[in-house]
């Protein structure tokens, strides 16, 4: 019995897959500009170099990225969307075939999972015709960022009303049923990507968000910058190694969409 049929499910039994079949289109959404180059950088980077188009959706503005009370925040909204269209260049490296970035502009702080937004979500998978979704884990214990939380539910439930034909009628845009989800952070992953090859296009995708070194990277020198590059390749290299890799992202797979 599949995890989504009606009644009780199945026990659940234990294994992990590896590397998908890079597809042909992927759509990564993220809570805020830089969640996606952590939760899936490298595994992006490496389907676009297989030919993905890979495409960028962004929940908010950002502007709650800063430690400094006098910041102009106009400007750091401003400033952050020019950073994830550059982190999603570097990711694609200058591919002919690079997806789009998109931003919703939802209040940094402030995203809830309404109604109003599943359906943006939903006309956004839509009109891109993913074959896999990536996204927040929004079931993740002791996740204390709200945002999170509620752009993994937009993720889960977004796919829910693109595969259905009388959802969201109004937007007059076919249903799209993508074949497989990819939820990051999550506290019991089954699916792991190799990318050891992509570590260096993952750094370059995140050094693309200048404006988080000092709140969220902690990489105010180059020493720290350093020490950020060698934390980030370290826990890569501690997740491959569970599963017989160099490198990996790892990753909640659901298939049953």
């Amino acid at each position: 019995m599949a995890a989504n049929e009606p009644g009780q499910p199945a026990i659940a039994e234990p294994g992990w897959t590896t590397d998908l079949e890079p597809p042909q289109v992927a759509l990564a959404i993220g809570a805020h500009p830089d969640d996606v180059e952590f939760g899936a950088g490298a595994t992006l980077a490496k389907w676009a170099a297989a030919g993905c188009v890979v495409h960028h959706l962004v929940l908010t503005d950002g502007s709650k990225g800063t430690w400094n009370p006098d910041a102009d925040i106009d400007a750091l909204r401003v400033t952050r969307q020019a950073e994830q269209r550059e982190a999603a260049r570097r990711l694609s490296n200058d591919a002919p075939y690079a997806g789009t970035v998109s931003f919703l502009g939802q209040i940094d702080g402030e995203l809830e999972s309404s109604l109003e937004l599943r359906g943006e979500v939903a006309g956004c998978i839509r009109t891109l015709r993913p074959d896999v979704v990536l996204g927040h884990d929004p079931w993740k214990r002791y996740r204390l960022h709200p945002d999170h939380r509620h752009a993994g539910l937009l993720v889960c439930d977004g796919i829910v009303a693109a595969r259905d034909p009388h959802f969201f009628r109004e937007q007059n845009l076919a249903p799209h049923r993508p074949t497989t989800l990819l939820l990051w952070e999550a506290d019991e992953p089954d699916h792991a990507e190799d990318v050891h090859r992509f570590i260096g296009s993952k750094l370059a995708a995140l050094e693309a968000h200048a404006s988080q070194f000092e709140s969220t990277m902690h990489a105010r020198s180059a020493d720290e910058l350093a020490s950020f590059r060698e934390r980030i390749t370290a826990r890569l290299q501690q997740l491959g190694a569970g599963r017989g890799m160099r490198a990996a992202e790892v990753f909640k797979r659901v298939d049953d969409l």
